[in-house]
């Protein structure tokens, strides 16, 4: 674990290489804080191949008073029905499309609205109200994906051994998941996220619906609330980290997954272990060392902070979509299509057909 005096270190050898102060400090500058609300407007425009009559479409609308305001939603196409469901479990709100049999190029095009800033929070300090007892039950919980006992709650019980409270347990289950992981850039789309077949087999690799789902079944196994909530990059970072936001308008592959665990004071903070093993493999020059400026700032910001460069849609584990013939999803964050075979491949958006964008409003 990389301690205070290792990343007063890592500094001092920032310089040591013979990087000027100002590119140091231009590399390794992250610290997201609340500085205004942010104004976007998402188009998802879907067109199902392959005689698919029936489409879900997750929308942006999550709300949290300090970091996300949902807005207006419009839709328009050709289908004979399109109605606003909400997930009774979770809250988890989509479009649910259905065209005719015989539509020969269905359509729908989704605008969502919605606001977003910067998070930051001191894990375990503030006026956060009490967590509820059914949604510290519900975040409690184990699902098909998230089992909370066996091997899981084994190896989190070996990491918190020792830790007093609930803020430190949490920040060693972070470390342990940041120094124990890697980003694996051939896995498909955001991962699944089983975490027990990886603690199993001992390939603690992934991305984020993986990563961040190890940390949250992790916490929940020794009683800390923990939710995975999936979402959607749709600005650049302003730090200049080109791992860490959306590279065009064009935000079709840009889904990314974060997390939250419930601590007593901060409430819901954010956290987000999967990002740093993004930036260690993916920054450039890429490959980069847990010492290197970029990554210590990145490891230190993301437990407690997050940027408002991305939108939430959901917190929803082991989906069922309403009105569809197939099993439970693991999470709703791309759009979904079915056709009498089955769902489309929601992880090819050129072959599923959909397009997702995303434009910043300014004033």
């Amino acid at each position: 674990m990389i301690n205070r005096r290792d990343m007063f270190k890592a500094g001092i050898a920032a310089g040591a290489i013979g990087l000027s102060p100002r590119l140091a400090s231009a590399q390794a500058t992250f610290a997201p804080v609340p500085k205004g609300w942010r104004s976007f407007v998402l188009t998802m425009q879907v067109e199902p191949t392959a005689g698919a009559n029936k489409a879900w479409i997750p929308l942006p609308t999550f709300e949290a008073a300090d970091w996300q305001r949902p807005g207006n939603v419009t839709w328009k196409g050709d289908a004979r029905v399109t109605e606003r469901v909400r997930d009774p479990k979770y809250g988890a709100e989509m479009l649910r499309v259905e065209w005719a049999s015989d539509q020969l190029s269905p359509v729908i095009e989704v605008t969502a609205q919605v606001q977003t800033q910067n998070r930051a929070v001191t894990p375990g300090k503030g006026t956060a109200a009490p967590l509820s007892d059914a949604e510290r039950k519900l975040n409690l919980a184990a699902t098909d994906l998230l089992p909370t006992d066996g091997l899981v709650k084994e190896t989190a019980e070996g990491i918190v051994r020792g830790k007093r409270d609930d803020t430190a347990k949490a920040r060693a289950i972070y470390d342990w998941v940041v120094e124990n992981t890697f980003r694996n850039p051939k896995t498909l789309g955001c991962g699944v996220g089983d975490i027990t077949t990886m603690i199993r087999t001992g390939n603690l690799s992934g991305k984020c619906a993986d990563l961040n789902a190890l940390f949250v079944g992790l916490a929940r196994s020794v009683g800390l609330p923990a939710r995975d909530v999936y979402g959607l990059r749709v600005a650049p970072s302003e730090f200049g980290f080109k791992a860490l936001g959306a590279g065009s308008e064009v935000v079709s592959k840009a889904q990314h997954c974060r997390a939250e665990v419930w601590l007593v004071g901060s409430g819901w903070t954010p956290v987000d272990p999967a990002d740093v093993r993004k930036v260690v493999l993916e920054e450039p020059p890429a490959n980069l060392a847990m010492t290197d400026p970029k990554v210590v700032v990145v490891r230190r910001a993301l437990f407690g902070s997050w940027e408002g460069n991305w939108v939430a849609f959901n917190v929803a584990h082991d989906l069922k979509l309403p009105g569809s013939n197939e099993p439970a999803i693991p999470f709703l964050t791309y759009p979904q299509a079915e056709n009498k075979a089955g769902f489309l491949d929601s992880l090819d958006p050129d072959q599923f057909k959909y397009r997702i964008t995303a434009r910043e409003l300014t004033a």
